[in-house]
């Protein structure tokens, strides 16, 4: 007898950042990322890491499954999401006060920790004079007096630097590390940027156990590289894509299994067509046929009847809630990139231009903006690609 498929048990979890009921297609890098933390409590070298790669590829859900990793090895964790125009201070002083708070229980000198709580309550509340006044008037809710004379200066890669380097201090003496995870990395202002690159030199130079894990879009690399001409040797840069076919089968078979429900090998035929082993669009449509079907095995008839409805939601909450943020001169700038490109492929920002009949300069506000924005990148010199895979199929698909 047929296994009825219910709605309520429904294992697929389309959201962002959420993490799938299988986690499948990333063992090679959780595993990567355990040798990292070995080593770094071995006090052996080793490089922070960057993740980047398009939306919709599960950084994100990486990014917190490393940082699982991290806690399960007794180190201190935070993480920050990282956003445009928004000074790093802030959220470093939350990341860090985490961080330490967790490490704070094994060590055997609690003044050792109100000391270090002194020196981020200095961090959290000193910035650069803008017209003779003081920025971020913010208390951060640390209940000891601030210090002087330590990561206080106002030059933030100065006091970013002091700072890791007292928070590394207090890993060593508990026999662990910490790990700072930052999200949406690319949206880091650029002395920010540069505190950071500066901050992991000098703790990689000194062997001391604090490390940053970065994830964001494609260009990162490029964000970090134009800030210091060493960043290329102080992170490695792990590439997060679209899950083979092994693995998107297993990310909606193992679930579905410990559910008794399975699908046949044309319905994961479909699924994978439809989601192009995009980890998201795997959960999306996963989801959406589960619902349909009305007993197991799942059928390509099911994902058939199932896929309309799974990319109308698509066109809603994926890529209707981005396209909407864009204004009508961005709008225009990306149609003509859809009308341009095949697939996800970059084009030319002069082929660009050519199809609007505009010069590129005056084109560069609007480019500019999407790129803010994250919603298109640079994929190369002179080339531009979207962030969000299958954006420019869904660009061609609406109506002007």
């Amino acid at each position: 007898m047929s296994e009825i498929v219910d709605p309520i048990r429904n294992p697929y979890a389309p959201g962002a950042g959420q993490r799938p009921p299988e986690l499948a297609g990333r063992d090679r890098e959780l595993a990567q990322f355990d040798v990292v933390l070995e080593r770094v409590a071995r006090h052996r070298p080793e490089r922070s890491l960057v993740l980047t790669g398009l939306r919709g590829v599960g950084k994100t859900v990486l990014l917190n499954a490393l940082r699982s990793a991290a806690i399960g090895r007794l180190w201190g964790t935070g993480k920050i999401e990282a956003r445009p125009d928004v000074s790093l201070r802030r959220p470093v002083t939350a990341a860090l006060h985490m961080a330490i708070r967790e490490l704070a229980p094994r060590h055997r000198a609690p003044d050792r920790i109100d000391d270090f709580l002194s020196v981020l309550k200095a961090f959290a509340l000193r910035s650069n004079p803008t017209n003779g006044k003081i920025r971020d008037r913010w208390q951060p809710g640390i209940d000891v007096p601030p210090t002087v004379g330590l990561a206080d200066s106002g030059d933030i890669e100065i006091d970013i630097v002091e700072l890791f380097t007292d928070a590394a201090a207090i890993a060593t003496d508990v026999g662990a590390g910490i790990a700072l995870f930052i999200d949406e990395m690319q949206d880091l202002e650029p002395e920010d940027v540069s505190a950071i690159c500066a901050a992991c030199h000098e703790l990689s130079q000194s062997g001391a156990p604090l490390i940053v894990v970065g994830a964001g879009l494609p260009h990162l690399p490029a964000v970090l590289s134009a800030s210091k001409s060493y960043s290329e040797r102080l992170f490695r840069y792990v590439r997060i894509d679209r899950l083979e076919r092994p693995a998107a089968d297993q990310a909606l078979l193992a679930p579905a299994e410990r559910e008794d429900v399975t699908f046949t090998p044309d319905a994961l035929d479909a699924l994978y067509s439809a989601a192009d082993g995009y980890p998201y669009f795997v959960q999306a449509y996963g989801k959406v046929t589960w619902d349909v079907a009305p007993a197991s095995p799942v059928t390509v008839e099911d994902v058939l009847v199932a896929a309309p409805e799974a990319e109308a939601e698509l066109a809603v909450g994926f890529f209707g809630s981005r396209y909407e943020r864009a204004t009508p001169a961005e709008r225009e700038y990306m149609r003509a990139m859809a009308t341009l490109g095949e697939g996800d492929s970059p084009v030319a920002t002069a082929d660009v231009a050519i199809s609007l009949g505009r010069k590129p300069s005056s084109l560069s506000p609007a480019r500019d903006s999407l790129i803010k924005k994250g919603l298109i990148y640079s994929a190369e010199r002179g080339a531009i690609a979207f962030t969000v895979p299958h954006f420019g199929r869904y660009l061609r698909s609406q109506p002007v």
